[in-house]
């Protein structure tokens, strides 16, 4: 019978599943759940590679013994401190009080400030190896993927690399532990999810780790959250360049908010006149009902945002103020960008679109629609189509 959580010899899986938790750091949504992944690498010497979130730690202790069988492990390498992934250091430090914490810099002084640990640790730099007895470990540093003291480690004897959160999917290993043994479809959009909702801000140093680690033979990639990489190596870099050059698909996410039905009958007539132009995928949020790690989700999938909202207080609507400060935090660059609004007296929806469209130094070139009370076909259906056109000559002239 296959072992497995043998990936590579000496290589054993012993992370753990999370199907309780509701809210990845209490933000983002977990459908499908999320699995907390560690690794031991054992030669004549055992190293384990990053913890578990510690309320599963009894069920990662099990894990580790059921492989050890009866072995001890002499290093921790903590590739990202982030507390999913190191909560459980003090719980194994007590069980293998000899076992030596391996760090740069950067997480010694975090694993002090989180944990009081200062005894029996090892400063790496970069470039630095740990041999093992027939197995070796190499540290690279990736800082501000998406914590400044990220690090990965590679095993040259199996072109294997430990990635930390980098590669990293939500979605729970139900079964299997490669992609070769999962059913893959949910986990590219749970993928660009997670990747939009925690790494999104961090594109440049992505793009920096990126061709810093082009320079290694990489046949498995080992992430800190979903699948083992190894047949689909190739998808899953790429998908991570893309996301990391907030470079888009064709596609228009519509994303709006309305508080009596206005302002979403002006969504609906532009995503029909959008699809009369031939444009497509089309996907509509309506942002007091959609969950908001999906909308950042498809704003980072497809080149093409258009936004609309009622004034509200003499501001946007707050669900839609909230998306738009979501982008701004992640330092979205750019993206074809139209907008729509609707007021009652007095507008300042689409004022505030334009001043987004402005601080963030995206171009926004079709002309805005702006609606005064209730919506009609007679008075706004022009207008729409009129839009909808813009927005499509925009998509064609920047693909």
């Amino acid at each position: 019978m296959m072992n497995i959580t043998e990936i590579k010899p000496g290589i054993r899986y012993v992370g753990v599943n999370d199907r309780t938790t509701t809210r990845f750091e209490g933000l983002w949504s977990l459908p499908y759940g999320v699995s907390y992944n560690s690794y031991l690498v054992l030669g004549e010497k055992v190293a384990l590679i990053d913890t578990v979130e510690e309320g599963f730690g009894s069920r990662f202790i099990q894990n580790i013994e059921r492989e050890l069988q009866g072995r001890t492990i002499d290093y921790l390498v903590v590739n990202h401190m982030e507390p999913d992934h190191s909560s459980s250091v003090l719980a194994l430090r007590r069980i293998y009080p000899q076992m030596q914490v391996i760090g740069n810099a950067k997480t010694l002084q975090m694993l002090q400030g989180y944990y009081g640990i200062q005894d029996r640790t090892l400063e790496v730099k970069e470039g630095d190896s740990l041999d093992l007895g027939g197995l070796t470990l190499q540290f690279y540093f990736a800082p501000m993927v998406h914590w400044p003291e990220v690090m990965v480690s590679y095993c040259p004897e199996h072109k294997l690399l430990f990635s930390a959160d980098a590669f990293g999917t939500f979605g729970t290993l139900d079964g299997g532990v490669t992609d070769s043994q999962l059913r893959l479809d949910h986990y590219w959009d749970e993928m660009r999810r997670y990747y939009a909702c925690i790494v999104g801000k961090y594109g440049a140093p992505v793009q920096k780790a990126l061709q810093k680690l082009g320079g290694l033979q990489i046949e498995t990639i080992c992430s800190t959250h979903g699948p083992v990489w190894q047949r689909e190596i190739g998808r899953v870099i790429d998908i991570y360049d893309r996301l990391s050059r907030y470079e888009g698909e064709r596609g228009v996410v519509i994303a709006y908010g309305s508080m009596y039905g206005n302002t979403e009958q002006m969504a609906d007539e532009i995503a029909r006149c959008l699809a009369a132009e031939g444009v497509g995928p089309i996907i509509v949020h309506n942002l007091s009902t959609a969950d908001p790690s999906m909308v950042l989700r498809d704003v980072f999938k497809y080149n093409t945002l258009v936004v609309g909202s009622p004034t509200y207080n003499g501001e946007l609507f707050p669900e839609v103020e909230s998306l738009l400060q979501k982008l701004a935090a992640r330092c979205v660059p750019q993206r074809n960008f139209a907008c729509f609004g609707s007021f009652t007296w007095a507008g300042a929806a689409v004022r505030r679109f334009t001043e987004f469209a402005e601080r963030m130094k995206w171009c926004m070139p079709c002309r805005p629609v702006e609606m005064k009370q209730g919506y009609s076909h007679e008075a706004y259906g022009e207008h729409c189509r009129t839009l909808a056109h813009e927005i499509a000559e925009m998509m064609n002239c920047n693909k």
